[in-house]
């Protein structure tokens, strides 16, 4: 599982980071970094409701 955010849709606004906060920060810099772009499985769940939550819905999980 690899998470892909499309950054020129994500306005940082740290949904996922409070859902995945081992896999999302919103920084000072009020940027969205990822921080483990290749999670393991047992954290799809939580990625999953990122994806479902993300308001401008940025945030997608490709199956490599």
């Amino acid at each position: 599982m690899r998470v892909v955010v499309d950054f020129d849709l994500c306005e940082s606004n740290a949904v996922c980071m409070g859902i995945a906060p081992d896999i999302f920060e919103v920084r000072d810099d009020d940027f969205l970094y990822v921080l483990n772009e290749n999670p393991p499985e047992s954290e799809r769940a939580k990625v999953e409701e990122a994806v479902r939550r993300c308001p401008k819905q940025a945030i997608s999980i490709a199956d490599d």
